[in-house]
C-alpha cells in the first residue's frame, strides 16, 4: 500500500485507525463504517510530540511496518526483534517497570512535517508502536511510555487489517 497523502485523509473507502486518547479507544474503520472498537493504553505522560517525553504523539500517521506476524502470541520483542522468549507473568513481578513489547508491532510514521515527522518530533524515530502488553496491564488507562498498548486478541484483529500504509489518526 502506498504512503497516504494528508489531503486524502481520512480515506473514503479504505481501512484506517482512529485512536482517541481521552476515551483510551482504538476504532478501526473502513471509510466512515466502524469495523471494530478496542480499549487501549496510551502514554502516562499524556499527549505530545517531543522526543523523550513519554507522550503519545498526535496527528496523522501511517503504519510503516508490521512486525511479528509469524511469531507466537506472547513473543517478547526488543528493538523490534524477537528475543526468543515467550512472556511469562512472573516476569511482570520481577520487572514491574519494564514496558513489555509483546506478540506484534505496528510501527508508526508521522505524516505531518514539523508536527510528528522530522526533527525532535518524529514518531518513527521515537519508536512509537501499537503493540501487545502483558495480560495484567490495564486497558482504558493511560499507562504506557508513549506507545499504544493493546490486548493480544485485539491487536491480532487490527494487525490482520492494518497493513503497512494504513492511515492512523491519533487525537485528544
Amino acid at each position: 500500500m502506498p504512503t497516504p497523502r494528508l489531503d486524502d485523509l481520512p480515506p473514503d473507502g479504505g481501512v484506517w485507525l482512529e485512536i482517541d486518547i481521552p476515551s483510551q479507544a482504538l476504532t478501526m474503520r473502513r471509510g466512515e463504517e466502524v469495523l471494530s472498537r478496542h480499549h487501549v493504553s496510551t502514554g502516562l505522560a499524556g499527549a505530545g510530540q517531543r522526543e523523550e517525553s513519554g507522550q503519545t504523539p498526535l496527528g496523522w500517521h501511517y503504519v510503516r511496518a508490521a512486525i511479528g506476524g509469524d511469531r507466537l502470541l506472547g513473543t517478547v520483542f526488543r528493538g523490534r526483534r524477537p528475543t526468543g522468549e515467550i512472556f511469562d507473568s512472573a516476569w511482570s513481578i520481577s520487572q514491574p517497570d519494564r514496558d513489555w513489547i509483546l506478540s506484534r508491532i505496528l510501527w508508526l510514521c508521522g505524516l505531518e512535517t514539523g508536527y510528528n515527522r522530522g526533527g525532535d518530533v518524529d514518531s518513527q524515530r521515537r519508536f512509537i508502536y501499537l503493540h501487545g502488553t502483558p495480560p495484567d496491564q490495564p486497558m482504558g488507562e493511560a499507562l504506557s511510555h508513549g506507545c499504544i498498548r493493546m490486548r493480544d486478541d485485539d491487536l491480532l484483529a487490527v494487525f490482520a487489517r492494518a497493513v503497512p500504509g494504513t492511515p492512523v489518526w491519533i487525537h485528544d
